[in-house]
């Protein structure tokens, strides 16, 4: 059995582009180590929703229901995605501002002591460009070094299936979860792609998981269908550093 440390930029990241797979990695044996580098409060000059919620309570019930080992945080704060970059909160250091080499040693005393075999991070774009996410490449990059992790992959989504999306919900004027601006460039061509996981089978699972981040998903989440959430839900893509893409992408990790 191999020990896979999952690493993201904020609690809820780890069910949305992880989820089922986290899920079925416990379920067939494998350890589990979920690692966030923030606690997903912006504590910017003006009072945020969510700041006040314990976003590290909703990931360890999230990480729970997933059937992951470990929970940890590097306690960095939420760096925020709008156009303004605030400071520094008292006493706090933003993860995009983080000292690399000072947040890869963090991560790789982790991996060090789980011994992994895998660490699952975000490729250079940061999948959206978020200043948090972009942070986590580098960041991961160190640490697998540092600790001479074998295996990096990173969790993306194919561009092209988000671009039929978005032309979708242009055509029926329907809002869309990234931007036109932010679709071209995000996250990676199908091409590149090398392992398509198939996670139907833990659709429930990763819909209660979902669920925990209840600062984050709206109540009317709840009602969502599990059918309806197996196919918006029920695959999960990753780009293996050095692996060279071609024929079809592998349907899991191992």
């Amino acid at each position: 059995m191999a020990t896979v440390v999952v690493f993201h930029a904020h609690p809820d990241d780890e069910v949305i582009l992880t989820g089922g797979t986290i899920a079925r990695l416990a379920a067939e044996g494998h350890r589990v180590v979920v690692v966030v580098a923030t606690d997903g409060k912006v504590e910017g000059p003006e009072p945020h929703p969510v700041d006040d919620a314990d976003r590290i309570a909703e990931l360890r019930a999230s990480a729970a229901e997933l059937g992951a080992h470990r929970v940890e945080a590097l306690g960095y704060a939420d760096s925020g995605h709008g156009p303004e970059f605030y400071p520094d909160p008292p006493g706090r250091v933003r993860f995009a501002r983080a000292d690399t080499e000072q947040a890869a040693g963090r991560l790789a005393e982790i991996l060090r002591d789980e011994r992994a075999d895998v660490l699952l991070s975000y490729e250079a774009n940061g999948g959206y460009g978020h200043r948090d996410h972009v942070k986590v490449h580098p960041v991961g990059e160190r640490a697998a070094e540092l600790a001479g992790t074998p295996r990096v992959l990173y969790a993306t989504m194919p561009r092209e299936t988000l671009m039929r999306g978005l032309r979708r919900s242009q055509r029926l004027h329907l809002p869309y979860i990234y931007g036109p601006d932010v679709v071209p460039t995000a996250y990676s061509p199908e091409a590149t792609i090398t392992h398509r996981i198939d996670v139907r089978p833990y659709a429930r699972v990763k819909k209660r998981a979902a669920l925990c981040h209840a600062s984050q998903v709206p109540g009317a989440a709840r009602f969502v269908p599990t059918a309806l959430f197996r196919i918006v839900g029920g695959r999960e893509w990753f780009v293996e550093r050095g692996v060279e893409p071609g024929g079809e992408p592998k349907d899991w990790l191992f």
